[in-house]
């Protein structure tokens, strides 16, 4: 694998031991596929990074732990090593602990291992338990400062939360809801990908009190435990669509939209309206194609920017934040107005 970087450096990245990098990059065996892949994913995450490198600048060392599906890990990513050259003259090199599925264990074992080895910072997304919040407080301990992405853990030491008002994103998805539907029959579904996350339930929890307030009468159908993963999301759907007829609308909470606008179309379903969070690739496909009719959208780029800002400042490299940090604002894109720095196919008519 030709590189140009030492094996303290690549073995840094990867959060393994040189001895085990230096077995990788020469093929001496003894080695698991998966632990290889690590290394070769650390060189990759080292050329994209190597653009924002400046002598002269303090690194930081920061981790991203995540439990996700792969396109929302994959936006973070992206939205991450966007902003890193805009950090300078700090450098900041970043490592990823992304999981789709699995254990909440995995999870706090991942953190547990970073409070050992050391990190500058972490990122997480992570599930509202207590085993995470225990961990979250050793690393607090270990003098490492987390913000929590997207979802948050109060009852934890994370040092700041980074994303939207999650209830007021629900109340928000339930007014489109409610503006559409108008006086039409429908039942309507809500797709959570898990209830311990804490950001999902109070999208839930928002879109439910308002709901209630404004159409009393409209009924709402859930649907959890899908991972957001779209094999087990369509299943889910599927089974929903064929046990309530009058299922004609959707807030999607957790993901997996793909898969729920293709129950729909397998069942020769309408889906009147569609609201979704988030512009992933998919999202950005299924809006262009008008298969869902509108996704509450925040700019990744500027929350990943905010938590680099929040965990420098705990190091003392910026100056403190004037006044309180408010939530990221939240915008409702439809096909018409898609933000520049996202692409999908052209709107007909109008």
């Amino acid at each position: 694998m030709a590189h140009p970087y030492t094996i303290r450096e690549i073995a840094r990245q990867a959060g393994l031991s040189e001895a085990t990098v230096d077995r990788v990059l020469n093929d001496r065996g003894g080695v698991r596929e998966s632990t290889a892949r690590e290394v070769r994913q650390a060189v990759r995450d080292l050329d994209r990074q190597r653009t924002q490198v400046r002598l002269g600048g303090r690194t930081f060392m920061i981790d991203i732990v995540m439990r996700a599906p792969e396109r929302f890990s994959s936006s973070v990513r992206e939205a991450l090593e966007s902003q890193l050259p805009s950090l300078r003259p700090a450098v900041l090199r970043s490592r990823f602990h992304f999981r789709e599925t699995g254990p909440v264990s995995e999870l706090i074992g991942t953190l547990d291992r970073i409070a050992a080895r050391g990190s500058q910072g972490v990122i997480l997304k992570a599930p509202d338990v207590p085993g995470t919040t225990a961990a979250v407080g050793r690393l607090v301990e270990a003098g490492i400062p987390v913000v929590t992405l997207v979802t948050d853990l109060p009852g934890s030491a994370r040092l700041a939360y980074v994303g939207i008002d999650n209830r007021a994103a629900g109340a928000t998805a339930a007014y489109l809801v409610g503006q559409w539907l108008g006086g039409r029959p429908a039942h309507v579904l809500t797709t959570v990908s898990r209830g311990f996350f804490r950001g999902e339930e109070e999208r839930e929890m928002g879109f439910r009190a308002a709901m209630r307030a404004a159409h009393p009468a409209r009924t709402l159908v859930e649907v959890t435990d899908s991972d957001g993963l779209d094999a087990t999301q369509r299943d889910l759907v599927l089974a929903a669509l064929e046990r309530d007829r009058d299922i004609r609308a959707v807030y999607s909470i957790g993901g997996g939209n793909a898969a729920t606008v293709g129950a729909f179309e397998e069942m020769g379903r309408e889906c009147a309206v569609f609201v979704a969070h988030d512009l992933d690739h998919d999202n950005t496909r299924l809006l262009g194609e008008r298969r869902i009719s509108a996704v509450l959208h925040h700019d990744l780029r500027q929350d990943l920017r905010r938590a680099c800002q929040i965990v420098m400042r705990a190091h003392g490299a910026l100056p403190a934040e004037a006044g309180p940090a408010l939530p990221s604002a939240i915008q409702v894109v439809t096909p018409y107005n898609l933000p520049p720095e996202v692409t999908a196919p052209a709107p007909v008519g109008g």
